[in-house]
């Protein structure tokens, strides 16, 4: 009974497992780990699939069950549910670890505080031709954008309008856990 109330399923206690939602099949295997009241729980890739109400529910039980003093080993490919999640992660690369600490040790070591992601029109951008160099600590060209690693992202925003550049918008935001991760390991697929 404590175990169906923890993960949210008393209403669903007499319901056949293929009637269940995603979210609900989750918070059921969930509930299976938990059964013989272990000290470490292993979930791999929990929320894959998920919707994010179902999503958010289950990183609630993780918050509950670390509150009761559970240890959580947790895999996933979701940068944010990672930095939400994690006390301490490991990037790993090709199965190998490239790096380790707190989101927040990670974020600081591997990237900066802000990120300025640009857009351009497509003529200024088929000229920009090195023009962004210097500004901020890195600059990465996508497809669809440049990305300025920097301190200080407005400062950052100054020096691309002192250049002249004209741009479509401009969006300044904190670095997060998946630039670390796609610093680490690249952008290309690993299949």
């Amino acid at each position: 009974d404590e175990i169906i109330a923890l993960v949210q399923l008393e209403e669903k206690r007499k319901a056949r497992v293929g009637t269940l939602s995603g979210g609900q099949k989750q918070r059921l295997s969930v509930a299976c780990a938990l059964a013989g009241d272990p000290d470490l729980i292993f979930l791999d890739e929990p929320t894959t699939g998920l919707d994010p109400q179902s999503r958010r529910q289950l990183w609630d039980l993780v918050d509950r069950l670390r509150a009761m003093g559970r240890t959580i080993m947790l895999t996933t490919h979701y940068m944010d549910e990672a930095e939400r999640l994690c006390d301490r992660l490991v990037v790993m690369d090709k199965a190998k670890i490239v790096a380790e600490g707190s989101p927040r040790e990670l974020i600081e070591q591997y990237s900066t505080r802000e990120v300025l992601e640009l857009r351009f029109p497509d003529a200024v951008r088929a000229g920009l031709d090195g023009r962004l160099t210097g500004i901020g600590d890195r600059v990465e060209m996508l497809p669809d954008r440049a990305q300025i690693y920097t301190t200080d992202g407005e400062s950052a925003l100054q020096q691309v309008d002192a250049c002249g550049i004209p741009i479509e918008s401009a969006v300044v935001r904190r670095s997060t856990l998946e630039d670390v991760f796609l610093r680490l390991t690249g952008r290309g697929l690993v299949e």
